[in-house]
């Protein structure tokens, strides 16, 4: 039963509740990644593998969260934003419960997987509810609100984790996982609306789907911004990936004191996307995305610098990668916004593809971190530059706004 439609836009105690509840959806890619980050050593142990298949588990549950958008994008723009998240919800919980359960690695990457599936229509589905409900600037600002949100989970996930690990054993992370989407459940079916406007349903006809796709893969704007969206992105999820391995393994840090390290970098990240928010109104989303690209730039090229010189040691390590990562909350809501702006009737088809080619690129890093055996900080400083010059190279070559 659809429930009626909001198509006003949400002022007061509603607006700041919608934000917080489409802020938390947003979080289930960090929740679910950087939660069980802290564990990566121990896990290596507990399920006798080695480093590289641990990371697969990572991958997994990107390439699942990529892929399982283009499904749910043409789901909500058909049966609208509420029941596929109903869906989605309930599978992430189920599956969360199987990686807690999981006695091989194998089992661990299967359940990631579709830990994955279920984690994606959270992320689809509130981009498409801010669609629904704002227009381009103002879209812009409440994606940097959604970040404040969202943000909060990678710097108190790793944190929850470290002490899981502590108190419990690495399967506590994945049972807490398992109850943060029920109560995210029971959030959406009391509390959260349905914008999805009647005369935007779009059929599930394969063909119009597929047509829906090619006129967005066509739109050089929208390309162009998912590119530097996804490149970022990948950039970031590389040093998610390389991360646990760099500072635990390589600099010798505690599981705790990884987790403070990792959340400074997430609180950089907010606070800029707070900032984004604010400075929106006076210069727009496009030229705060190009600032953002040369932070992004900057940070990530004297990464490598420190990385292949050890020059300042480890603050020397950690100083570049809190100004790139801070640099993406002048990228991700600008890019959001702006690839958005032009699809009020696909909304949640353009989320979906949107979304796919950004943790496409995420999956991709985290792979191809997995795959490289380091013995150094160079793999994820170099993964991260290149990512940061092939946005930039995508700004100012297609995107000319």
């Amino acid at each position: 039963m659809r429930q009626e439609t909001v198509t006003h836009v949400p002022a007061g105690r509603r607006r700041v509740e919608l934000v917080v509840i489409l802020g938390l959806l947003t979080a289930f890619a960090p929740l679910s990644i950087d939660m069980y980050l802290p564990a990566f050593p121990t896990l290596t142990l507990a399920l006798a593998t080695d480093e590289a298949t641990v990371q697969l588990s990572l991958a997994a549950f990107f390439i699942a969260f990529a892929a399982g958008q283009i499904l749910f994008g043409p789901l909500s723009d058909r049966y609208g934003r509420r029941a596929p998240l109903f869906f989605s919800l309930i599978l992430f919980s189920a599956a969360s419960i199987g990686c807690a359960m999981a006695d091989s690695i194998d089992a661990l990457i299967t359940y990631r997987a579709a830990q994955g599936l279920g984690a994606c229509a959270g992320g689809v589905i509130a981009r498409a509810v801010v669609r629904d409900l704002f227009e381009r600037n103002e879209a812009a600002r409440i994606f940097s609100a959604l970040i404040l949100v969202m943000g909060a989970a990678p710097m108190f996930a790793p944190l929850l984790g470290g002490k899981l690990l502590i108190w419990a054993d690495w399967r506590a992370i994945f049972w807490c996982l398992s109850a943060i989407g029920m109560v995210c459940l029971a959030a959406v079916i009391w509390r959260m609306p349905e914008t999805h406007k009647a005369e935007h349903i779009q059929s599930l006809n394969p063909g119009r789907i597929l047509a829906t796709y090619l006129r967005l893969l066509r739109d050089m704007r929208f390309l162009a911004y998912a590119l530097i969206g996804g490149l970022s992105l990948g950039g970031m999820f590389a040093y998610i990936a390389g991360s646990p391995f760099v500072f635990i393994n390589l600099f010798g840090f505690a599981p705790d004191d990884y987790a403070l390290v990792f959340g400074l970098t997430a609180f950089g990240f907010v606070a800029i996307a707070q900032v984004n928010g604010y400075l929106i109104p006076r210069f727009g989303p496009a030229r705060l995305l190009s600032a953002g690209t040369v932070a992004f730039a900057v940070g990530s090229f004297g990464l490598v610098l420190t990385a292949s010189t050890g020059l300042g040691g480890v603050v020397g390590f950690i100083f570049p990668v809190f100004v790139a990562i801070s640099a993406l909350g002048l990228m991700l809501p600008n890019t959001s916004a702006l690839a958005l702006a032009s699809f009020p009737d696909v909304a949640g088809s353009a989320s979906a593809l949107l979304g796919c080619i950004q943790f496409t690129f995420a999956a991709i890093a985290a792979a191809m971190m997995g795959a490289i055996h380091a013995e150094s900080a160079m793999p994820v400083a170099v993964m991260i530059a290149g990512g940061s010059a092939l946005a930039a190279g995508v700004r100012w070559g297609l995107a000319r706004e």
